[in-house]
């Protein structure tokens, strides 16, 4: 067995693009919904180990690319799935869309890859090791924000532990999410500098106390909060084939109308899902946008309605479309752009805040570079030709005795630093969605990430979804309650109380290059240090 063990090493230096494609498929089945994190950190310590011993930057650009590409392709597989629910593209492209995605997103890996060979030549595998993950670090912050940024999913998820406890994910209020990734590197990169070494004693420790990190709840048991923000989450389970179905439009508000209705005499925050309302709540439209409402072509009436179903002392948070009109490019007066929205409706059905999506996902909500693709057949995943408007960025809802709401609509929950409104901070983020295009691999890694910025930002989560997984997350990244994928549930309790502002709260993407900076000068800095010391002794 150990005769075999060894001849790895070799048939890896001899096939090493096949050995990064299954170092990297291994490390993706680290996220969520697999969470087979110990076989993530091996995997990345095997990867540490095949950058550190190519001979030339070609090989480890290479290596680096291969690994990068065959990760991020199977941790973003649910990209796919989202092709099954549109009819205007051949399903089938979706299996070819995430690897030619992941095409440009290995050039990320790749380049922090190219930079550790680079600065690191015939230094120990521990210096490498810190130099890679400062690299890794700026790399993965650029992946967040380049060409608008597609952050999904960061390595140091791999830390976050079960819905119990945060894991080592409990330094990111200290870190941050990049500069975890950076952590998850230097960890592979130490018990493989253990393991090559043969200290035994010394590996099994740190894997022993990785484990304990990551299994053992760091908090006190929860006890049950009695006092507080009330709320009521909603889960309505609208199936995708549904969303745009204009017949099951009575029936889905009947039904998150049937699941709002207990409690309505309290006063409480009511939160329901990305996609769960239909109609068109603001006036002002051409009348035919109002034709296929649930509430007789009346907008008044329709607030009116939900009102009535909210309560007197209620204040709802719902996500919904809202339109822009104005003169179109064959003259007539309609919508020339759409945006994404989270408004805030008291009892009385009158709409007192409006937030609008800031991240829009590129070919989902809007198609770019429109006229050149458009004629090629593509079309962007969600139904209608009018492509969606930004909003401004993280805003802060005032809702007075309801709290101090931040919003984040789906997928900008993934954005590190860029969630909250930091000259007016928020008492919770409220995370509406709609998952149901994501399969079963896409909501538990959406979940995971909303997990990442409760402990991050130092407040609570409050996702709703159409479909699951809908979840309350405290501000240490514990789920205090959740609706399964699949589910029509609602869930009633208090808002988790939100900490302090984190270092990261207050420091932001500084602290992030910051822990980049202290990796590189560690592991350039370290190794010429103990030379100089041996040499004096």
């Amino acid at each position: 067995m150990i005769e075999r063990l060894a001849a790895v090493p070799a048939l890896a230096q001899r096939f090493p693009a096949l050995a990064a494609i299954v170092l990297g498929l291994v490390a993706a089945c680290a996220y969520p919904p697999l969470h087979l994190w110990p076989l993530g950190l091996a995997a990345l310590a095997g990867f540490v180990w095949l950058i550190h011993s190519a001979e030339t930057w070609r090989g480890a650009l290479w290596r680096g690319w291969v690994f990068g590409w065959a990760h991020l392709t199977l941790a973003n597989n649910w990209i796919a799935t989202a092709f099954t629910h549109q009819a205007k593209m051949p399903e089938v492209l979706g299996w070819a869309a995430v690897p030619l995605l992941c095409i440009y997103l290995a050039w990320y890996p790749a380049f922090a890859a190219l930079v550790a060979h680079l600065l690191t030549k015939k230094r120990p595998l521990w210096a490498f090791g810190l130099v890679l993950a400062g690299a890794w670090i700026i790399t993965e912050w650029l992946r967040g924000w380049v060409f608008t940024g597609y952050p999904w999913p960061p390595l140091g998820l791999m830390l976050l532990g079960p819905w119990n406890t945060p894991g080592l994910a409990e330094l990111l209020r200290w870190t941050g999410t990049y500069a975890l990734s950076g952590v998850a590197v230097v960890i592979a990169s130490l018990m493989l500098g253990a393991l090559l070494a043969r200290r035994w004693v010394v590996a099994g420790s740190g894997a022993l106390a990785i484990a304990a990190a990551m299994l053992i709840p760091g908090h006190a048991p929860i006890k049950p909060q009695i006092a507080g923000l009330r709320y009521t989450l909603v889960q309505p389970y609208i199936p995708q084939s549904e969303i745009n179905d204009a017949s099951k439009f009575e029936e889905q508000f009947q039904r998150i109308a049937a699941l709002t209705n207990p409690g309505r005499k309290e006063q409480r925050i009511v939160l329901w899902p990305e996609s769960a309302i239909p109609d068109y709540l603001e006036d002002g439209y051409p009348e035919r946008y109002y034709l296929q409402m649930t509430a007789a072509a009346d907008p008044d009436f329709a607030r009116r309605r939900i009102g009535g179903i909210i309560g007197p002392q209620s204040t709802l948070l719902t996500g919904v479309v809202n339109l822009d009109i104005g003169k179109r490019e064959d003259g007539t007066r309609g919508a020339v752009s759409a945006r994404n929205s989270v408004i805030a409706m008291n009892g009385a059905g009158q709409i007192t805040h409006s937030y609008a999506k800031a991240h829009l996902v590129p070919y989902g909500e809007y198609l770019p570079m429109r006229p050149l693709l458009e004629p090629l057949g593509l079309s962007r995943l969600v139904a209608g030709s009018i492509d969606y408007k930004a909003g401004p960025g993280p805003r802060t809802m005032d809702l007075g005795k309801h709290g101090k709401a931040g919003i984040q609509i789906c997928y900008e929950i993934v954005f590190s630093g860029h969630v909250v409104d930091r000259k007016n901070r928020p008492d919770y983020i409220f995370n509406p969605s709609n998952d149901g295009w994501f399969g079963w691999w896409g909501p538990p890694q959406h979940l995971a990430q909303a997990r990442m910025r409760a402990i991050e930002e130092g407040l609570p989560v409050l996702r709703s979804t159409t479909t699951g997984i809908s979840a309350v997350i405290d501000a240490n990244g514990v789920v205090r309650d959740s609706i399964g994928m699949g589910k029509a549930e609602a869930i009633t309790g208090f808002v988790p109380k939100a900490k302090p502002p984190t270092l990261f709260a207050q420091w932001g993407h500084a602290l992030t290059l910051g822990w980049a900076a202290v990796f590189l000068i560690l592991g350039l800095g370290l190794p010429r240090v103990l030379a100089l010391t041996r040499r004096r002794g």
